[in-house]
């Protein structure tokens, strides 16, 4: 009898671990690793309300011994944040729009039209994900010059607004919709455009949200361009505010934290907003080759 339950028992253990244990190890998983991604946030966030002699203490505390709200007063009145956090959202926005509007359109081309060299001209398009930025912008500052768009929002804007990952994300998600939507609308009488507008586009939410989160975020936090293209204080993006910031004799971190913490809140917000949607075409963009 004992030895018949203990195997009854040893057997209702394996079922129970067969059931509960893989769920239990990726929670598992899981957890640790979000831990380790916002760890270094929440430590930014406590680290702003701290003076120097706390953030570099020995002692490891999150929680500031004494909180210093005054920091980011003199994050906001230092240095124009609230400027730079404007021509961000200015450059940011432009950049998304032209991404989302542009890509679209060739994206399309790629995925539905048929002519010669489609797929020769797709690979160069794909070949200049491969070429360091930095190598790039000589060139384009040197024709912003040209152009006279130096120091202006059309110089931040303009050699933004199409990217490569933009055509290549949209196309991927157009080859996932059936052709016979498409085919549908054509013997309706539909042309090219009413069927991009009318049926596709409706179905593109979630890759349009993605390319939104990818290019808002990548803008907002572009520092080498907007150096390079900018002149005036009146023009700096919040990254180049930020950077005047550390550009002080006297390196105050908990106010410098304070600046990053604020200029960290519109693109948390977008991700928020659109985290659901970011998760789908993340998964429905890579279906299909």
């Amino acid at each position: 009898m004992a030895t018949a339950a203990t195997t009854a028992g040893s057997l209702r253990g394996r079922s129970w671990w067969a059931k509960h244990g893989p769920g239990m190890v990726v929670w598992f998983f899981l957890i640790i690793g979000t831990v380790l991604s916002l760890l270094p946030y929440v430590w930014m966030v406590f680290a702003s309300f701290k003076d120097n002699n706390e953030i570099f203490s020995a002692t490891i505390r999150f929680l500031p011994e004494q909180w210093r709200f005054e920091n980011y007063v003199l994050a906001w009145t230092r240095e124009p944040v609230a400027r730079g956090i404007l021509n961000s959202f200015i450059m940011a926005a432009g950049e998304t729009a032209g991404n989302m509007v542009f890509a679209v359109l060739t994206a399309y081309a790629f995925a539905r039209l048929r002519f010669r060299g489609r797929d020769f001209v797709f690979l160069l398009v794909l070949g200049t994900m491969m070429i360091p930025t930095q190598v790039t912008m000589i060139p384009q500052f040197i024709l912003m010059r040209w152009l006279g768009w130096v120091n202006t929002y059309q110089g931040l804007i303009v050699p933004r607004m199409l990217t490569a990952f933009a055509i290549f994300l949209m196309r991927q998600f157009f080859l996932t919709i059936p052709f016979e939507l498409e085919e549908a609308a054509r013997i309706d009488g539909c042309g090219r455009l009413r069927c991009l507008i009318s049926v596709l586009l409706p179905l593109t939410g979630p890759a349009l949200a993605t390319l939104a989160i990818f290019t808002f975020t990548q803008s907002w936090n572009e520092f080498f361009w907007p150096l390079i293209v900018v002149s005036s204080p009146e023009m700096r993006t919040i990254q180049l505010v930020i950077s005047a910031l550390r550009g002080q004799e006297m390196i105050e971190w908990g106010v410098l934290l304070a600046a990053v913490t604020i200029s960290a809140i519109p693109t948390g917000i977008l991700y928020v907003a659109l985290q659901r949607y970011f998760v789908q075409g993340i998964v429905m963009s890579g279906i299909k080759g």
